[in-house]
Protein backbone atom coordinates (compact mmCIF):
# COMPACT_ATOMS: atom_id res chain seq x y z
CA UNK A 1 0.00 0.00 0.00
CA UNK A 2 1.20 3.22 -0.23
CA UNK A 3 1.81 5.82 2.44
CA UNK A 4 3.19 8.95 3.59
CA UNK A 5 6.08 8.47 5.72
CA UNK A 6 7.88 10.26 8.33
CA UNK A 7 10.99 8.61 9.01
CA UNK A 8 12.92 11.18 11.19
CA UNK A 9 11.59 14.63 12.86
CA UNK A 10 12.37 17.25 10.74
CA UNK A 11 10.60 19.85 8.15
CA UNK A 12 7.74 18.54 6.94
CA UNK A 13 9.23 18.75 3.30
CA UNK A 14 11.13 15.49 4.07
CA UNK A 15 8.24 12.87 4.15
CA UNK A 16 7.85 10.15 1.90
CA UNK A 17 5.12 8.55 -0.08
CA UNK A 18 6.33 5.23 -0.24
CA UNK A 19 4.97 1.87 -0.39
CA UNK A 20 4.40 -0.13 3.74
CA UNK A 21 3.11 -3.06 4.58
CA UNK A 22 -0.51 -3.72 4.92
CA UNK A 23 -1.80 -3.70 8.60
CA UNK A 24 -3.20 -6.71 10.05
CA UNK A 25 -6.16 -6.03 12.17
CA UNK A 26 -5.46 -6.88 15.51
CA UNK A 27 -8.17 -8.16 18.14
CA UNK A 28 -10.79 -5.51 18.30
CA UNK A 29 -9.56 -3.62 15.18
CA UNK A 30 -10.86 -2.88 11.99
CA UNK A 31 -9.01 -2.30 8.61
CA UNK A 32 -10.17 0.23 6.52
CA UNK A 33 -9.71 1.51 3.37
CA UNK A 34 -8.66 5.46 3.32
CA UNK A 35 -11.18 7.36 1.07
CA UNK A 36 -10.01 10.88 2.62
CA UNK A 37 -7.95 12.19 5.49
CA UNK A 38 -7.38 15.26 7.11
CA UNK A 39 -4.04 17.27 8.33
CA UNK A 40 -4.10 18.17 12.20
CA UNK A 41 -1.67 19.80 14.93
CA UNK A 42 -0.88 16.66 15.99
CA UNK A 43 0.76 15.88 12.69
CA UNK A 44 2.47 19.47 12.46
CA UNK A 45 4.14 18.49 15.87
CA UNK A 46 4.61 14.91 15.36
CA UNK A 47 6.54 15.45 11.93
CA UNK A 48 8.73 18.73 13.67
CA UNK A 49 9.38 16.93 16.60
CA UNK A 50 7.79 20.06 18.23
CA UNK A 51 7.39 21.04 21.13
CA UNK A 52 10.34 18.72 22.33
CA UNK A 53 8.09 17.42 25.34
CA UNK A 54 6.09 15.85 22.75
CA UNK A 55 8.53 13.04 21.60
CA UNK A 56 7.84 11.35 25.13
CA UNK A 57 4.74 10.42 23.41
CA UNK A 58 5.62 10.49 19.68
CA UNK A 59 8.94 8.78 19.99
CA UNK A 60 12.37 10.11 21.95
CA UNK A 61 14.44 9.97 19.21
CA UNK A 62 12.04 9.65 15.75
CA UNK A 63 8.42 8.62 15.88
CA UNK A 64 7.38 5.15 16.48
CA UNK A 65 4.75 5.11 14.06
CA UNK A 66 5.98 6.50 11.26
CA UNK A 67 2.98 7.04 9.27
CA UNK A 68 1.00 10.83 10.62
CA UNK A 69 -2.72 10.87 10.52
CA UNK A 70 -5.31 10.38 13.08
CA UNK A 71 -8.51 11.08 11.03
CA UNK A 72 -10.55 9.41 8.09
CA UNK A 73 -13.02 8.29 6.19
CA UNK A 74 -13.37 5.22 4.27
CA UNK A 75 -14.93 1.61 3.83
CA UNK A 76 -13.87 -1.64 6.31
CA UNK A 77 -11.73 -3.80 4.29
CA UNK A 78 -11.56 -6.18 7.10
CA UNK A 79 -12.61 -7.72 10.44
CA UNK A 80 -9.88 -8.41 13.58
CA UNK A 81 -10.68 -10.97 16.07
CA UNK A 82 -13.96 -10.08 18.38
CA UNK A 83 -15.04 -7.19 16.16
CA UNK A 84 -18.77 -7.45 15.66
CA UNK A 85 -20.40 -4.18 15.30
CA UNK A 86 -18.68 -3.71 11.37
CA UNK A 87 -19.51 -5.56 8.30
CA UNK A 88 -17.01 -5.57 5.31
CA UNK A 89 -17.88 -2.68 3.04
CA UNK A 90 -19.32 -0.31 5.97
CA UNK A 91 -18.67 3.16 5.81
CA UNK A 92 -16.98 4.48 8.13
CA UNK A 93 -15.67 8.03 9.97
CA UNK A 94 -13.44 9.19 13.38
CA UNK A 95 -10.94 10.29 15.07
CA UNK A 96 -8.32 8.00 15.60
CA UNK A 97 -6.15 9.58 17.77
CA UNK A 98 -7.40 6.84 20.79
CA UNK A 99 -5.99 4.54 18.82
CA UNK A 100 -2.99 5.96 17.12
CA UNK A 101 -1.82 7.84 13.82
CA UNK A 102 -1.37 6.00 10.60
CA UNK A 103 -4.14 7.77 8.34
CA UNK A 104 -1.83 9.15 5.36
CA UNK A 105 -2.23 6.11 3.83
CA UNK A 106 -4.23 3.52 1.62
CA UNK A 107 -5.32 1.36 4.39
CA UNK A 108 -5.03 1.85 8.38
CA UNK A 109 -5.91 -0.59 11.52
CA UNK A 110 -7.45 1.16 13.76
CA UNK A 111 -9.82 -0.58 16.93
CA UNK A 112 -13.73 -0.55 16.08
CA UNK A 113 -14.64 1.69 18.88
CA UNK A 114 -13.16 4.60 17.39
CA UNK A 115 -15.15 4.68 14.37
CA UNK A 116 -18.95 5.63 13.34
CA UNK A 117 -20.88 5.23 10.46
CA UNK A 118 -20.94 7.81 7.52
CA UNK A 119 -24.61 9.47 6.87
CA UNK A 120 -25.83 8.78 3.40
CA UNK A 121 -26.14 12.48 2.36
CA UNK A 122 -22.40 12.91 3.82
CA UNK A 123 -19.39 12.66 1.23
CA UNK A 124 -15.96 11.21 2.23
CA UNK A 125 -14.32 14.00 1.79
CA UNK A 126 -16.90 16.19 4.17
CA UNK A 127 -16.66 13.21 6.93
CA UNK A 128 -13.04 13.48 7.30
CA UNK A 129 -13.49 16.83 8.21
CA UNK A 130 -15.77 16.12 10.87
CA UNK A 131 -14.82 14.52 13.73
CA UNK A 132 -11.81 16.11 15.52
CA UNK A 133 -12.74 19.84 14.47
CA UNK A 134 -16.76 19.27 15.81
CA UNK A 135 -15.92 17.76 19.18
CA UNK A 136 -13.58 19.81 20.19
CA UNK A 137 -15.83 23.05 19.13
CA UNK A 138 -18.72 21.46 20.30
CA UNK A 139 -17.28 19.99 23.86
CA UNK A 140 -15.59 23.37 24.36
CA UNK A 141 -18.57 25.45 23.48
CA UNK A 142 -21.34 23.63 24.49
CA UNK A 143 -20.15 20.87 27.17
CA UNK A 144 -17.74 23.30 28.99
CA UNK A 145 -18.73 26.59 27.88
CA UNK A 146 -22.21 26.30 28.54
CA UNK A 147 -22.94 28.26 25.90
CA UNK A 148 -25.83 30.18 26.08
CA UNK A 149 -28.39 31.79 23.63
CA UNK A 150 -27.29 35.87 23.26
CA UNK A 151 -23.70 35.81 24.44
CA UNK A 152 -20.78 37.74 23.51
CA UNK A 153 -18.21 35.18 22.09
CA UNK A 154 -14.25 35.46 20.85
CA UNK A 155 -12.51 32.62 18.87
CA UNK A 156 -9.02 32.88 18.98
CA UNK A 157 -7.14 31.13 16.07
CA UNK A 158 -10.86 30.93 14.37
CA UNK A 159 -10.21 30.23 10.46
CA UNK A 160 -9.78 26.47 11.29
CA UNK A 161 -11.61 23.83 11.24
CA UNK A 162 -12.87 23.73 15.37
CA UNK A 163 -12.91 28.14 14.76
CA UNK A 164 -15.12 27.49 11.73
CA UNK A 165 -17.58 25.09 13.55
CA UNK A 166 -17.61 26.64 16.33
CA UNK A 167 -19.00 29.86 14.35
CA UNK A 168 -21.29 27.85 13.25
CA UNK A 169 -22.22 26.75 16.75
CA UNK A 170 -22.52 30.01 18.16
CA UNK A 171 -24.76 31.61 15.52
CA UNK A 172 -26.98 28.58 16.07
CA UNK A 173 -27.86 30.32 19.62
CA UNK A 174 -27.76 33.66 18.41
CA UNK A 175 -24.46 35.04 19.75
CA UNK A 176 -22.03 37.92 18.56
CA UNK A 177 -19.03 36.13 17.38
CA UNK A 178 -15.42 37.85 17.30
CA UNK A 179 -12.63 35.90 15.65
CA UNK A 180 -9.17 36.17 15.50
CA UNK A 181 -6.77 35.30 13.13
CA UNK A 182 -4.60 36.71 10.42
CA UNK A 183 -3.43 36.50 6.20
CA UNK A 184 -5.68 35.53 3.92
CA UNK A 185 -8.34 33.76 6.48
CA UNK A 186 -9.56 37.17 7.45
CA UNK A 187 -11.60 37.60 3.95
CA UNK A 188 -12.64 33.95 4.17
CA UNK A 189 -14.14 34.80 7.77
CA UNK A 190 -16.12 37.50 7.41
CA UNK A 191 -17.56 35.90 4.21
CA UNK A 192 -18.02 32.79 7.22
CA UNK A 193 -20.54 35.48 9.12
CA UNK A 194 -18.13 35.98 11.75
CA UNK A 195 -19.39 39.40 13.37
CA UNK A 196 -16.22 40.78 13.82
CA UNK A 197 -12.69 39.89 12.86
CA UNK A 198 -9.43 40.55 14.54
CA UNK A 199 -6.26 40.61 13.23
CA UNK A 200 -3.59 38.79 15.66
CA UNK A 201 -0.45 40.60 14.45
CA UNK A 202 -2.46 44.32 14.53
CA UNK A 203 -4.25 43.58 17.84
CA UNK A 204 -4.31 41.75 20.74
CA UNK A 205 -7.75 40.78 21.90
CA UNK A 206 -6.46 41.01 25.43
CA UNK A 207 -6.45 44.77 25.14
CA UNK A 208 -9.48 45.44 23.13
CA UNK A 209 -11.56 46.86 26.04
CA UNK A 210 -14.09 44.08 25.11
CA UNK A 211 -15.39 41.84 27.47
CA UNK A 212 -16.50 38.70 26.42
CA UNK A 213 -19.22 35.82 27.94
CA UNK A 214 -17.15 33.04 26.69
CA UNK A 215 -13.46 33.26 24.78
CA UNK A 216 -12.65 29.95 22.54
CA UNK A 217 -8.60 29.52 22.69
CA UNK A 218 -7.16 27.38 19.46
CA UNK A 219 -4.07 28.67 20.26
CA UNK A 220 -3.37 29.18 23.79
CA UNK A 221 -0.34 31.60 24.06
CA UNK A 222 -1.61 34.36 26.76
CA UNK A 223 -1.07 34.05 30.65
CA UNK A 224 -4.07 33.39 32.85
CA UNK A 225 -3.60 37.36 34.08
CA UNK A 226 -3.60 38.08 30.35
CA UNK A 227 -6.79 35.94 29.67
CA UNK A 228 -9.01 37.43 32.57
CA UNK A 229 -9.13 40.64 31.16
CA UNK A 230 -10.72 39.66 27.70
CA UNK A 231 -13.61 38.03 30.13
CA UNK A 232 -16.79 39.17 31.40
CA UNK A 233 -17.61 39.17 35.55
CA UNK A 234 -18.98 35.67 34.96
CA UNK A 235 -17.35 34.93 31.54
CA UNK A 236 -15.55 31.67 30.97
CA UNK A 237 -12.20 30.51 29.03
CA UNK A 238 -11.52 27.47 27.73
CA UNK A 239 -8.80 26.16 26.04
CA UNK A 240 -8.39 22.88 23.19
CA UNK A 241 -4.64 22.91 23.11
CA UNK A 242 -1.80 25.90 22.29
CA UNK A 243 1.77 26.17 24.35
CA UNK A 244 2.43 23.79 26.43
CA UNK A 245 4.16 26.33 29.24
CA UNK A 246 0.59 28.32 28.53
CA UNK A 247 -1.32 25.15 29.74
CA UNK A 248 0.39 23.96 32.79
CA UNK A 249 0.15 27.85 33.62
CA UNK A 250 -3.97 27.62 33.51
CA UNK A 251 -3.35 24.49 35.31
CA UNK A 252 -2.17 26.22 38.34
CA UNK A 253 -4.57 29.14 37.52
CA UNK A 254 -7.38 26.67 38.03
CA UNK A 255 -5.84 24.67 41.53
CA UNK A 256 -5.30 28.06 42.69
CA UNK A 257 -9.17 29.12 42.81
CA UNK A 258 -9.83 30.01 39.04
CA UNK A 259 -12.13 27.77 38.09
CA UNK A 260 -13.42 30.17 34.95
CA UNK A 261 -10.19 29.00 33.19
CA UNK A 262 -10.98 25.61 31.11
CA UNK A 263 -8.99 22.73 29.50
CA UNK A 264 -10.67 20.47 26.87
CA UNK A 265 -9.87 17.31 27.49
CA UNK A 266 -10.84 15.83 24.07
CA UNK A 267 -13.18 12.56 24.08
CA UNK A 268 -12.80 11.79 20.47
CA UNK A 269 -16.15 10.62 18.63
CA UNK A 270 -18.37 10.80 21.63
CA UNK A 271 -20.99 13.37 20.16
CA UNK A 272 -20.83 12.54 16.13
CA UNK A 273 -24.24 10.07 16.38
CA UNK A 274 -25.88 12.82 17.60
CA UNK A 275 -24.36 15.73 15.95
CA UNK A 276 -23.91 13.86 12.07
CA UNK A 277 -27.41 15.04 11.38
CA UNK A 278 -26.38 18.29 11.63
CA UNK A 279 -24.53 17.90 9.00
CA UNK A 280 -27.15 15.70 6.74
CA UNK A 281 -29.54 18.45 7.32
CA UNK A 282 -26.97 21.45 6.35
CA UNK A 283 -27.15 23.22 9.78
CA UNK A 284 -23.40 22.88 9.97
CA UNK A 285 -21.41 22.84 6.96
CA UNK A 286 -17.62 21.82 7.30
CA UNK A 287 -15.52 24.34 5.36
CA UNK A 288 -12.97 22.20 3.46
CA UNK A 289 -9.59 23.60 1.98
CA UNK A 290 -9.19 21.53 -0.75
CA UNK A 291 -9.49 18.24 -1.15
CA UNK A 292 -5.78 17.54 -2.07
CA UNK A 293 -4.10 14.21 -2.86
CA UNK A 294 -1.97 12.15 -0.24
CA UNK A 295 0.98 13.51 -2.69
CA UNK A 296 0.46 17.04 -1.98
CA UNK A 297 1.07 16.00 2.19
CA UNK A 298 4.49 17.63 2.47
CA UNK A 299 3.19 21.11 0.77
CA UNK A 300 -0.13 20.56 2.87
CA UNK A 301 1.59 20.00 6.36
CA UNK A 302 3.97 22.68 5.52
CA UNK A 303 1.10 24.98 4.94
CA UNK A 304 -1.11 23.91 8.09
CA UNK A 305 2.10 24.32 10.58
CA UNK A 306 2.38 28.23 9.08
CA UNK A 307 -1.73 28.55 9.68
CA UNK A 308 -2.31 29.55 5.69
CA UNK A 309 -5.08 27.32 5.90
CA UNK A 310 -8.50 28.03 6.05
CA UNK A 311 -10.97 25.22 7.69
CA UNK A 312 -10.23 21.47 7.42
CA UNK A 313 -7.29 20.32 4.90
CA UNK A 314 -8.81 17.33 3.60
CA UNK A 315 -6.74 14.94 1.38
CA UNK A 316 -8.40 12.94 -0.70
CA UNK A 317 -6.50 8.71 -0.84
CA UNK A 318 -8.99 6.52 -2.95
CA UNK A 319 -12.36 7.14 -4.61
CA UNK A 320 -15.20 9.04 -3.14
CA UNK A 321 -18.77 9.13 -3.20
Amino acid sequence: MKAIFCERYGPPEELQLLDGPVPVPLKGQVLVRVCATTVNDQDWSMVNGTPRIYRLIFGLFRPRQPIPGIELAGVVEALGPGVSQWRVGDKVYGDTSNGGSGTFAELVAVPGTELRRIPEEISFVQAAAIPHALELAYQALVEIGKLKNGERVLLNGAGGGVGTFALQLAKQQGCTVWGVDTGEKLKGMTALGFDHVIDYTQQDFTRLGERFDLVVDMKTKRSPRELLRALAPNGRYVTVGGDPGRLIALLFARLLGRRNLHIVALKPNRDLDTLAPLISNGTLKPVIDGPYTLEDAPRLVRRFGEGRHTGKVVMEVGGTN
